[in-house]
């Protein structure tokens, strides 16, 4: 089944049978009866299939390219290759990306038998001087090349999301673009998977290969490739990963890439799926032009993969790393295209749905666990189901699993209410139109049908099926699939990962950028005419509307006119900066309930309406949300005020949340984007900040929970605003709101809070913070004092697009194209929240700890010096200028975009200001931005890593090196 029932359980609606539909074109297309999507499926000459909804709300195509290709499909000599060629896919044809082909193909060729030579070597000394011959016939290659020259392509035509993913079934490229460009992008895209070229080949390497590291931090990864390891011992699912191997990866292989690319690239395995404006007729007719020439592999392998065997005992496994530890259990299950995976879903939201499961109610509600989740994981050949649990101060990891099998064992047993199945249904309507209202998710639905290789029909009747799975149907598929014997099971543990290995930065002679290069190709592009799309901004007095309820109350109103959905949210101006213990009070309203209603019956009641609702506490905001399907928003309304206004103390519920809040801050000390975020806390604000601004352990410990009651019951009393996105007329919502919402006669103001500023930066400073991993993290924070400028504003955008962007932008270029340092680095001025707040440079880097010195050296070589390229700024301009022309800001958006201008004094969309300044705007402008705003600036240094892995000597050359503790970074 699709992507969807991955993340919820969910697919579509009704009824029958695929129909042969015809257009007055020559094309023939199939449909399915009473399908939500109307979608259309074609199906070209040369085995190409499209996959087309129409959906007319802005005017924009969400367009995926889907090859039936992934990990499972890598040589298992060259694991990882799927990836790293979707890597490569971005590099150019024979016709851009180059300005000269015929000279540059044989240094191409070089480097594949340079490479083929590299991985037979083992002698390391030899190594080495082979990969300095790549290395000098890359950077001669490089002369010809034109990097990035794709997505310089994708912003000519103003396209947004450019980016790809690999898994083990697929290989999906993304691209949304305005819906007058769509002959553009066809040629653009039959071109790019007809004559691709491998080239700039050891840099991407290495950016692929600091993916690779990132992964190795990332607990959770090492967790899932262990479940499909033991799932999954003769099958690719577990016997590779998607990433490949390290040595794999420092290993590669052009010549194997090459034939993955002939074998796999054709059309006769790829799908275009697409959702958004256009006209079904036209938009088949220009797929066919481009695409339809392209020559299908009519010896397309079908893999003769290994069927797995029973499981008949626990498959027992540990796996090591730097987070908290947790256990994990899975099953094996039948591919997605079964129907079992349907009922899959059903079992899965009965144990877990964020709100009533079993696990919900028996394992959270009673802090049994310091969390407990479970859900599943369709892919095209098998399944799995995956539980996964934090032990609570104490606790074991098997006492965690054997809480978990205790609810698996309910379930088998029939030990729930069958009311859970039509409250299922009801949730997986809501989610159905929440992901209908999406291109990306309505597109995205065709791409898991076509891998997964299920009938459109099938999916479109999903629903319908599950609709009527009986008790007895959970309780006999429970009994067949999970057993208390055909599992696996893997213990994460806190501790350095035996099988992670150190590799040396190779040395790269940074390629030529070659930035003011372009191809006819490009050029053609464009120099293209089309219709223009004029844009459309918002007009704050008639796109939303601003209403009064009682006691004085501001409602801000936006119709929604495509669904039954609403979202309703209570919006003070006051959060933990006003008061700390705030959050720790939204947090325990979760385990409380009236004196009616038990805090499970009050879960159990919100789901069955398909209503849900949280409290979040930020530092100077809070948001009490309500959302679900609008013909129950009264009642959850109701349910809701009560649960605020009676609220009843429970001691227990207290001093086990207490006991985990403790245990949850110990956890993150563990987590290594945790530390990085409190790290950059620290550098923007100091020691006290937003971030450390907490309930002490004693003041959690001997916390009065009444005092949180009183708190939550008091919230009601302070001025603040409700926004209202939903189809239910205005004056039907003041009904609404004027009879529920539990508010005072008079409003009263918000307290004064603390006001934490962040710190100016007048000198250089470096801030290091300890972490054992193969990658640092680095920021550079630059605070000037300056206050929000409306003059400064559309400058400060065209430079962020220029120079901090994109994969088009300076940054990307020369931290990852030219030099291979990084897998993502950004740098940008930040755009205050409010009046008070100041501008903030702010750059980010993940590299391997051995390139740390060279990312800060070209950091600010590249800040200060920055590189000026008329080429690339008219595309940095134009991009801008296309997307928006179509990029419309609708629904709830149109209220906080409201709300945001608010806070900076501004009464009209600031996108006016900036598509009138941006047309008559030039390279000068930017270069005079960033001499006033951004050159000469000194910085705080945040780095998160291990000093013994650093050049702590070369660290000091760039500033005085503070050396922090974790207790300083996390104020506890």
């Amino acid at each position: 089944m699709n992507k969807l029932f991955r993340q919820i359980g969910l697919t579509f609606i009704l009824l029958v049978a695929i129909s042969l539909g015809s257009c007055t074109s020559k094309y023939n297309y199939e449909t399915v009866p009473n399908d939500p999507l109307k979608a259309r499926i074609y199906t070209l000459d040369n085995g190409l299939k499209v996959y087309m909804t129409v959906n007319k709300e802005t005017p924009r195509i969400q367009t995926y390219i889907a090859v039936r290709v992934g990990g499972k499909n890598d040589p298992a000599e060259t694991t990882g290759l799927a990836h790293y060629f979707e890597h490569l896919m971005f590099k150019g044809t024979t016709n851009f990306g180059t300005q000269n082909y015929e000279i540059e193909r044989p240094l191409l060729d070089q480097i594949e038998e340079q490479f083929e030579i590299y991985r037979k070597t083992t002698d390391s000394l030899e190594r080495k001087a082979i990969y300095a011959r790549i290395d000098s016939i890359s950077y001669e290659a490089s002369k010809y090349a034109i990097p990035n020259e794709y997505d310089k392509l994708m912003a000519a035509i103003g396209a947004n999301g450019t980016n790809a993913y690999t898994s083990f079934d697929v290989t999906c490229y993304t691209e949304d673009i305005p819906s007058n460009q769509i002959d553009n992008w066809a040629k653009i895209q039959a071109e790019r998977f007809e004559n691709c070229v491998i080239r700039g080949f050891h840099t991407e390497l290495e950016t692929v290969y600091e993916e690779k590291n990132m992964s190795l931090t990332r607990d959770p990864r090492k967790v899932y490739e262990a479940v499909l390891s033991s799932l999954f011992p003769h099958h690719p699912y577990g016997t590779q990963t998607v990433l490949g191997t390290q040595e794999d990866l420092k290993n590669p292989s052009i010549k194997n890439i090459k034939e993955y690319y002939k074998k796999w690239y054709v059309p006769n395995n790829m799908a275009i799926c697409l959702s958004g404006d256009f006209d079904p007729d036209q938009m088949i007719a220009t797929i066919d032009k481009y695409f339809g020439g392209l020559k299908p592999n009519p010896d397309l392998p079908k893999l003769n993969l290994p069927k797995e065997t029973d499981i008949t005992t626990p498959v027992v496994r540990e796996v090591f790393g730097p987070d908290a530890e947790s256990v994990a259990l899975a099953w094996r299950f039948p591919g997605a295209a079964s129907k079992d995976v349907e009922t899959l879903q059903v079992v899965s939201q009965i144990l877990y749905n964020g709100q009533a499961g079993l696990f919900d109610l028996d394992l959270t509600q009673q802090q049994k666990t310091l969390s407990s989740y479970c859900y599943p994981m369709p892919m095209s050949d098998y399944s799995a189901l995956m539980m996964q649990g934090r032990p609570k101060q104490g606790q074991t990891l098997d006492e965690v699993k054997d809480l978990m099998l205790g609810e698996l064992k309910k379930l088998r047993d029939g030990d729930f209410d069958e009311k859970m199945l039509e409250a299922n249904i009801n949730n997986f309507k809501l989610y159905q139109m929440q992901q209908l209202e999406n291109n990306d998710a309505r597109a995205d639905m065709f791409v898991e049908s076509f891998v997964n290789g299920s009938d459109w029909a099938d999916e479109v009747t999903a629903l319908d099926r599950m609709s009527k799975l009986t008790k007895n149907d959970i309780v006999a598929f429970a009994n067949k699939y999970l057993k208390d014997d055909n599992y696996a099971i893997i213990y994460k543990k806190q501790g350095k990962d035996p099988n992670e290995k150190k590799m040396s930065k190779p040395e790269i002679t940074p390629i030529v950028m070659n930035r003011d290069t372009v191809s006819s190709f490009l050029k053609e592009i464009q120099a293209s005419v089309v219709q223009p799309i004029e844009p459309v901004f918002l007009d704050y007095s008639k796109d939303l509307s601003q209403l009064k309820a009682k006691s004085d109350l501001p409602v801000l109103y936006k119709q929604n006119t495509t669904n039954d959905i609403f979202q309703l949210i209570y919006l003070f101006d006051m959060g933990s900066n006003n008061d700390k213990a705030l959050g720790t009070a939204a947090q325990y309203l979760e385990y409380l309930g009236t004196a009616d209603m038990t805090p499970e019956e009050v879960k159990s009641e919100f789901y069955r309406l398909a209503c849900s609702f949280f409290v979040s506490p930020g530092s100077k905001r809070t948001y009490v949300v309500l959302s679900g399907l609008n013909e129950n928003m009264p009642a959850a309304m109701e349910l809701f005020e009560k649960l605020m206004a009676n609220a009843q103390v429970n001691k227990e519920a207290y001093d086990n949340m207490a006991k985990d809040v403790l245990k949850a801050r110990k956890d993150a000390k563990l987590n290594q984007m945790q530390n990085f975020s409190r790290l950059v806390s620290y550098a923007t604000y100091g020691p006290k900040s937003p971030a450390t601004n907490l309930l002490s352990e004693s003041e959690l410990t001997y916390m009065n929970p009444q005092e949180l009651i009183d708190r939550i019951k008091e919230l009601n009393s302070f001025k603040h605003r409700i926004l209202y996105y939903g189809p239910s007329s205005q004056d039907d919502l003041l009904a609404i709101i004027n009879k529920e919402h539990q508010v005072p006669e008079t409003l009263k103001e918000i307290p004064a809070g603390n006001n934490f500023e962040p710190l100016l930066t007048p000198e250089t400073k470096v801030f290091i913070a300890p972490y054992d991993a193969k990658q640092i993290y680095m920021s550079q924070i630059s605070n000037k004092g300056e206050k929000f400028d409306p003059a400064a504003e559309s400058g400060r955008q065209l430079y962020n697009e220029y120079f901090g962007g994109g994969m088009n932008s300076i940054v990307f270029q020369e931290m990852r194209e030219s030099r291979g340092l990084a897998y993502s680095a950004w740098a940008g001025m930040l755009k205050p929240t409010y009046l008070t707040d100041p501008y903030t440079l702010r750059t980010q880097i993940a590299t391997q700890n051995d390139k740390m010195v060279d990312a800060i050296n070209t950091f600010n070589d590249i800040i200060n010096n920055m590189p000026e390229s008329e080429a690339a700024f008219k595309l940095a301009k134009d991009g801008m200028i296309a997307r928006m022309r179509t990029d419309r800001t609708i629904k709830m958006d149109v209220i906080w975009d409201y709300i945001s201008a608010q806070y900076l004094g501004q009464n009209v969309d600031s996108r006016i200001q900036l598509y009138n300044d941006v047309q008559n705007m030039t390279l000068k402008d930017v270069i005079d931005f960033q001499n006033k705003w951004i050159k000469g600036r000194t910085y705080t240094y945040a780095i998160l890593g291990d000093k013994k892995e650093l050049d702590m000597d070369a660290l000091k050359k760039v500033g005085p090196v503070i050396e922090l503790k974790q207790e300083d970074i996390f104020g506890y």
